[in-house]
């Protein structure tokens, strides 16, 4: 028999391999879990607006163009104060950063259950826009800085993903909450889910965990000599061109998102709570194609990364064909099944370009780059398109404007496509700019 081994010795013993391996692959799921949590909540303040849209336009006799301005003044702000506040986050400390902006969109939202008017709910989005404004871009950075970059489209895809499906959440909870319990409620529970889910995320994502785990992770630090500077953002040809077709991409995509509860009151004579079903079915399919794109795009790009502008470009396509025959049939079977194809490739190219962005940008600043495309997809894409098509209503009904809207994708491909001749450009960038961060 050997010699036992003694209480003290065991516990000198350092865990083995194969249990640090364990908790490093389990680690980064949880931190995605816990930050797509909030990402739900996020798009649940968001898009419960819409609703409620026929609550308050009886209530309050606002025009389509109100109601729009309700939904895009969050885009705006968003797009506004995304790229400051990501800059701050990546000095800042990002874990404290999405702290700070949980807490305050859902207090915002809070104030939007007892707005008395149209101007006070205005208000109360534009704070819930203040909050939410960086929240995206600094989640998806803080994913993509513990994961390997083998699976960028696919999580990127995931995570943006959580916006469709939070606002699914949103629409169609809202929806019933609104007819059983009265609008102001369903603006009421998505502000307690968003607390309760930022104190769960405050006691289990730590930045020190996040250094230890990390595969890419930058942690705050008053010292700039390895980090990258800002121009970096704006100087690499290729990124700029996934800014830009990454937001135009999401032109139409953001417009299912806000006026599809009222296509169906409006059209298909359902009740506010089934026109919010029957949408949350609709954006359950453009989140589900964000992650699915995303997985093909990663698959495709796995030895050939410039497949993916290739895979972003084919989903734009498909989704301008789709979206624009099935507005122009009357209602039926036919036009719901183009316009659910057509959203499930709607936001697809999401994935391809933030993994774009991630893989042309250095580490040191990716929650700044992804701010970047963040403003991109709401100033050119989540503000502009519901607004638009609001103001379009207005004058050709909204049937008329929601067969324009795809048009835009044309813009998108041409900014895609470019942005594939200019990669190899781009690489090269990139590699000058680690090469001096390094030296």
């Amino acid at each position: 028999m050997g010699t036992p081994v003694s209480a003290a010795t065991s516990a000198a013993v350092p865990p083995s391999p194969t249990s640090r391996s364990r908790r490093t692959r389990v680690y980064p799921w949880i931190v995605f879990a816990l930050t797509f949590g909030l990402l739900l909540s996020d798009y649940m303040s968001r898009q419960v607006l819409s609703a409620v849209f026929p609550f308050l336009k009886d209530s309050w006799a606002l025009t389509d163009s109100e109601l729009a301005s309700l939904t895009s003044v969050v885009a705006l702000m968003v797009g506004l104060l995304t790229l400051p506040l990501s800059l701050v986050a990546d000095r800042w400390g990002r874990v404290r950063s999405l702290v700070l902006m949980a807490v305050l969109w859902s207090i915002a939202t809070i104030l939007c259950a007892v707005a008395g008017n149209y101007e006070q709910m205005l208000g109360a989005r534009f704070l819930v826009g203040v909050g939410e404004a960086a929240y995206g871009s600094v989640g998806i950075a803080l994913v993509l800085s513990i994961f390997a970059p083998r699976v960028h489209a696919t999580l990127s895809g995931a995570f943006m993903a959580g916006g469709s499906f939070g606002s699914v959440l949103g629409v169609a909870l809202g929806g019933v909450i609104a007819v059983h319990l009265g609008w102001r409620w369903s603006f009421a529970a998505m502000a307690v889910l968003g607390l309760l889910l930022v104190a769960l995320f405050r006691a289990l994502v730590t930045e020190d965990r996040l250094s230890r785990y990390g595969n890419d992770y930058t942690a705050p630090s008053s010292s700039t000599g390895e980090r990258a500077p800002v121009s970096s953002l704006f100087t690499n040809p290729a990124v700029l061109c996934a800014y830009v077709g990454g937001g135009l991409q999401m032109f139409t995509a953001a417009i299912l998102l806000a006026w599809m509860p009222s296509f169906f009151n409006r059209y298909y004579d359902l009740a506010p709570d089934r026109a919010g079903v029957a949408a949350g079915a609709v954006v359950v399919l453009v989140g589900t194609g964000m992650v699915v794109c995303g997985m093909v795009t990663d698959r495709l790009g796995r030895h050939d990364i410039t497949r993916k502008w290739l895979s972003a470009i084919a989903f734009c396509v498909i989704s301008l064909v789709c979206l624009t025959a099935g507005f122009g049939f009357g209602t039926g079977m036919t036009q719901l099944v183009l316009v659910g194809i057509g959203a499930f490739f709607s936001a697809g190219s999401s994935g391809p370009t933030a993994a774009m962005v991630a893989n042309l940008t250095h580490s040191s600043v990716r929650a700044s780059a992804m701010g970047t495309l963040t403003v991109a997809n709401n100033l050119l894409g989540l503000a502009l398109g519901p607004f638009v098509v609001g103001v379009l209503a207005d004058h050709i009904g909204l049937s008329g404007a929601l067969q324009l809207s795809p048009l835009v994708y044309i813009l998108a491909i041409i900014a895609l496509v470019a942005g594939r001749r200019l990669h190899p450009m781009g690489l090269r960038k990139l590699a000058a700019l680690n090469l001096r961060s390094t030296s």
